[in-house]
């Protein structure tokens, strides 16, 4: 059985949580779309969403490059200059993996707010081969780099979770 973290660490925000919800929302249009149940926003300080994305990893025509978290990057970082990326926040639906998280880094994006764990996440979708997760949590990954990158999550897991219910049978 998976269990869930329900606390809101200090440091996390009512616009916090509202834009974390919003991926979590986006992640369900996903898989309502037959899609992987992922997906993630950049916003700036004020909350203004700079670019979002869902996950377009699935096969066949998706690319297994093209997490929610990376393509949002990739796109924040076509509109947006380093320094302005540096105010900006990332929420996810997930925990960034290591992939994602140098796309993160690589962008200057300042901080990751994220939902599901990837520990929760391994719990859901098992040994599926379309999620073969890494035990690599992002936090490790932006600890090797010469930013700090404030990482706040998981929180709102059950929330998080409920895209995943059913997707990965």
């Amino acid at each position: 059985m998976t269990r869930f973290t329900s606390l809101v660490p200090t440091g996390v925000t009512e616009l916090d949580l509202q834009l974390l919800r919003q991926s979590i929302e986006l992640a369900e249009a996903a898989k309502a779309r037959g899609r992987h149940p992922f997906a993630a926003l950049v916003a700036d300080r004020d909350g203004k969403v700079i670019a979002s994305a869902g996950n377009n990893s699935m096969p066949p025509e998706g690319d297994p490059t093209q997490h929610a978290e990376l393509a949002a990057a990739a796109m924040a970082a076509k509109v947006l200059s380093p320094q302005d990326l540096g105010q900006c926040t990332l929420y996810t639906s997930a925990e960034p993996c290591c992939m994602c998280s140098g796309a993160i880094y690589w962008t200057g994006i300042g901080r990751v707010v994220y939902a599901l764990s990837e520990h929760a996440l391994l719990g859901l979708t098992g040994d599926h081969p379309e999620n073969p997760t890494f035990s690599l949590p992002c936090r490790e990954v932006f600890a090797r780099g010469q930013r700090q990158i404030p990482v706040f999550g998981p929180m709102l897991e059950e929330e998080a979770a409920q895209a995943h219910v059913g997707f990965w049978k």
